[in-house]
């Protein structure tokens, strides 16, 4: 008999969570909590932790230490309990693309053990609400990218999870698909808090800032670990009155000028433009030296001044890295 998922808001959780492959810790102390209603961001580069965290939650890989909870489930000691309410969708296409779009949901449906009077009229509720109604006799194969991702989103949702687990989900699709996939994303979230028994928590994986910015918590990740977290906004006030944007030409002296005062902590180019990190109450005093010494260089400044920090500037200031 299939166990309730005790009741709690916490849906997801980790502490102090450790997994190493030899010598490399992919995992180092991993501490984090997904409410329901919540959309939760892990944030990072390639080799981040990101995707072996997501397999932790998963139950496909076991940490070497700490515990791990999906829905009051420990993933330890019970997780098929745990993976019974969750959904989980990898960042590379995984289902049969020889099946068509509902053969693919009956597939994945019944091997969950649900009977066709549950799952059928499920899949077709799912099916319109991520437009591929239309499409139910189309084999997996013929789909397009993003098609392929919405019918990966159907197969996860059919089974009602509390938990969705998104790796990636977004990878190698065009911007308008990725805006699409989100929209979604957020509908489904919105639609589920109706009803707090129904209301879903959601982990997703992501190298795009654009996409973290619609999270309503992100955590960064760099080298195995949980670096920084909180809400888009609060991560940006850290930086609040410390990043300027230098226009001009030509950018490289404009760089070569910004990196020579003592005020300046960093130099990071954005398209056609500079954002500066400057220290602490440093701002106006950065604009004021800076504008004459480009000028006598021979450059020309278009604009300098302060603008609210992006998620980028903060990811860059706690790694030092840039960051797709």
């Amino acid at each position: 008999m299939k166990k309730s998922a005790p009741v709690s808001a916490v849906l997801i959780s980790a502490l102090d969570v450790q997994r190493a492959f030899g010598a490399v810790r992919a995992v180092d102390g991993l501490t984090l909590e997904v409410r329901s209603g919540e959309i939760y961001g892990l944030v990072g580069p390639d080799g981040a932790g990101k995707t072996t965290s997501m397999r932790l939650f998963a139950g496909a890989l076991l940490p070497d230490s700490g515990a791990m909870q999906i829905c009051g489930f420990d993933l330890a000691s019970d997780v098929e309990s745990a993976r019974s309410t969750l959904g989980y969708l990898s960042q590379r296409f995984s289902l049969y693309e020889d099946l068509t779009v509902l053969e693919n949901i009956r597939f994945f449906a019944e091997v969950r053990g649900l009977p066709s009077a549950e799952w059928l009229p499920r899949c077709l509720e799912i099916l319109e609400f991520v437009g591929l109604d239309e499409f139910v006799h189309r084999r997996a194969g013929q789909l397009s990218g993003g098609m392929k991702q919405k019918l990966g989103l159907a197969t996860a949702l059919v089974t009602r999870p509390r938990v969705l687990l998104l790796d990636e989900p977004t990878t190698g699709v065009d911007p308008v698909t990725r805006q699409d996939f989100w929209q979604l994303l957020i509908r489904l979230v919105a639609v589920s808090s109706n009803r707090e028994a129904d209301r879903v928590a959601v982990l997703i994986s992501t190298p795009y800032m654009d996409e973290a910015s619609r999270c309503h918590r992100i955590g960064f990740m760099d080298g195995g670990r949980l670096i920084a977290e909180g809400t888009p906004g609060a991560l940006r006030a850290r930086l609040s009155g410390r990043v300027l944007e230098l226009r001009g030409a030509p950018l490289s002296l404009l760089r070569s000028t910004a990196h020579q005062n003592a005020d300046v902590e960093d130099v990071q180019a954005f398209g056609d433009h500079l954002h500066l990190r400057v220290r602490e109450r440093t701002g106006a005093r950065v604009v004021k030296q800076l504008r004459p010494r480009i000028e006598r260089a021979g450059g020309k400044v278009d604009a300098l001044q302060p603008i609210p920090a992006l998620l980028e500037d903060v990811f860059i200031s706690l790694t030092g890295s840039p960051h797709a």
